[in-house]
């Protein structure tokens, strides 16, 4: 399991992942589940990822492929394709194409594969956008009404987001939103593990503006999880029936 966050906010938007995949208690591993693909100044594209670790390699690489391919258009490359509503149908066609794929091998065990993704970025002349791509290929878009998506184990972090988030939320707050929530997640779901990865792209920038690996024992986020405990005791100590 995983955890995935996306922030679509007014002066930009906000990026979380966790990293540990795991196939049972006694195999845990560490991927990268955050994959940016970036021209600097004309478009950025960043993807997350949560669910089947083949599903989703075979769709980054399917990507990655086409991005490459001497004949690729604006029909077929993320990097091409005229809208971000187009890139988002893109990757929705490629992860649906795979998941199929990969079902269809997997029929013999009757073992059903699946995955989903966020989808964020901005092209030149154009607005942010972020979708989540659900395994089928469908997709839904972050709005002003509900400014974030998530994937994989989110319902330990969203309260915060919920309570918190608005798309005038400061890219500085929208930090430590999406840490805060995934520190919920972290100390109440064992699949859910670091490291973390950040990333901040801002408004027009058409760039990932600042990245940043959290590593398991990053000091100041094991600062900031102990000054939200502390925050949350004397909140609650405070409250009278």
């Amino acid at each position: 399991m995983t955890y995935c966050v996306g922030l679509l906010l007014d002066a930009g938007m906000v990026l979380l992942s966790d990293t540990r995949t795991n196939a049972g208690l006694d195999n845990i591993a560490t991927y990268r589940k955050m994959f940016t693909f970036e021209d600097a100044g004309e478009r950025v594209i960043t993807v997350l990822t949560a669910g089947s670790l083949s599903v989703t390699q075979t769709t980054i690489a399917r990507l990655r492929e086409a991005i490459e391919d001497d004949d690729a258009t604006g029909e077929t490359s993320i990097m091409l394709a005229p809208t971000m509503l187009k890139v988002a149908e893109i990757i929705g066609n490629t992860l649906a194409s795979v998941r199929e794929d990969i079902d269809h091998k997997m029929n013999a065990t009757k073992v059903s594969v699946s995955a989903s993704m966020i989808v964020a970025g901005q092209r030149a002349g154009g607005a942010m956008r972020m979708f989540l791509v659900y395994p089928e290929g469908n997709f839904i878009e972050a709005t002003e009404d509900t400014p974030f998506l998530q994937i994989g184990e989110h319902k330990y972090g969203k309260p915060i987001l919920d309570r918190v988030v608005k798309p005038s939320t400061s890219i500085e707050d929208a930090q430590k939103a999406v840490l805060l929530s995934m520190d919920s997640t972290l100390r109440s779901n064992l699949s859910v593990g670091m490291p973390l990865d950040l990333a901040v792209i801002e408004r027009d920038a058409c760039r990932v503006s600042s990245r940043r690996r959290i590593e398991a024992k990053d000091p100041d986020f094991a600062r900031m999880s102990e000054a939200w405990s502390n925050a949350l005791r004397e909140g609650f100590s405070q409250i009278e029936l």
